[in-house]
């Protein structure tokens, strides 16, 4: 299985750098099988049935872009240079890890000053990464960053304009409760107040689970033999009710239908060990590519994929490699609009 098998000409006009708006007036490709619908999220009580269950991933994306001034003094007096850091995950020790521009430049122990309140100590440098420590912790670090950080927007967005205010709202599904994310669900972002509540009165139920998306998302498979490819760990909790809802659903016949690839990735890492879902909290790098045996997950809603990417592997597992490049090809044609803020897709894989 090679890296080529999972690529695609891609127009560059299709990447979105904003979101449809409202929210839920986003397009929605519907692939069931090999039949292709043209919809629009809007419509997605339509394509469900009651008691189908829906999994959504509850994770919220911190401000984890921050622009600082590193202070050194030394035997020329104090200087300062400014430091571009984007915080990539927490440490155990209550450190984080975060990468630095310049890295070379910084000196272990010197600090950076993001704003009045907040500022950082870098300890260690790791495999190209920073570690720091900020002076504040819990609720008070929390509105700190809100206030001198902004959104991590995806490299391909961000090479084309600089994150904003209206990010901080765009960026966020309207659901999300737990930090700890620094890349949006971004499937789930096509969901607005007014969608979910017509879903739950056609009886639609719904499930939320916890994976902190991580910067590693968004790096390149390297290896033309992708089975050789490692897999970044995200953390992710499925609760006992979460594992206890989506267990009965399967019970009952119905399909369970997780939203984005966060996700399904978590639900099926919960159901490694027995074969069944099952309450489960850790960090998972499961690798999900054509051959994976799906335990959980009947079906998939999620956004259009880079090339060559481990999630166009995920999507190709699920529908085919043949189904996925004729879904891919019907996106193009149609002028879909690809990547975070794009339009999404319900691929409803043929049973049998």
């Amino acid at each position: 299985m090679q890296l080529s098998d999972f690529d695609f000409d891609l127009p560059e006009r299709l990447i979105a750098t904003r979101p449809a708006e409202p929210r839920s007036s986003a397009r929605l490709l519907v692939a069931e099988g090999d039949r292709i619908t043209d919809s629009s999220v809007s419509e997605l009580p339509d394509w469900l049935r009651p008691g189908d269950r829906l999994v959504l991933n509850d994770t919220k994306v911190i401000p984890a872009r921050l622009s600082g001034r590193r202070h050194r003094v030394g035997a020329e007096g104090p200087t300062e240079a400014r430091i571009e850091v984007t915080l990539l995950e927490p440490r155990g020790d209550g450190a984080w890890s975060a990468l630095l521009k310049p890295l070379k430049k910084i000196r272990e122990g010197e600090e950076v000053m993001f704003s009045d309140r907040l500022r950082a100590t870098l300890l260690a440098k790791e495999d190209g990464q920073g570690i720091l420590r900020f002076n504040l912790e819990g609720e008070n670090f929390d509105a700190a960053l809100a206030e001198a950080g902004m959104m991590p927007l995806p490299p391909y967005i961000a090479a084309k304009r600089a994150a904003d205010e209206r990010d901080k709202d765009d960026y966020q599904t309207v659901f999300a409760r737990n930090s700890g994310a620094v890349a949006a669900p971004t499937a789930s972002l096509h969901f607005d107040p007014s969608l979910l509540e017509r879903l739950r009165a056609m009886g639609v139920d719904f499930t939320f689970v916890t994976l902190h998306v991580g910067a590693g998302t968004f790096l390149p498979v390297k290896v033309e033999d992708v089975t050789k490819h490692k897999m970044h760990a995200e953390w992710g909790h499925v609760s006992d009710k979460a594992a206890a809802e989506i267990a009965a659903t399967k019970a009952a016949g119905g399909r369970v239908i997780p939203v984005g690839t966060t996700a399904l990735r978590l639900i099926e890492s919960a159901a490694r060990a027995s074969g069944a879902i099952a309450p489960w909290q850790g960090e998972t790098d499961i690798f999900i590519y054509p051959g994976f045996e799906f335990r959980v997950a009947d079906a998939l809603m999620t956004n259009f994929h880079l090339p060559k990417s481990t999630l166009m592997m995920l999507v190709s597992a699920l529908m085919g490699v043949e189904p996925i490049k004729a879904i891919y090809a019907h996106a193009i044609d149609a002028d879909y609009r690809f990547f975070s803020y794009g339009d999404a897709s319900l691929l409803l894989p043929s049973k049998g």
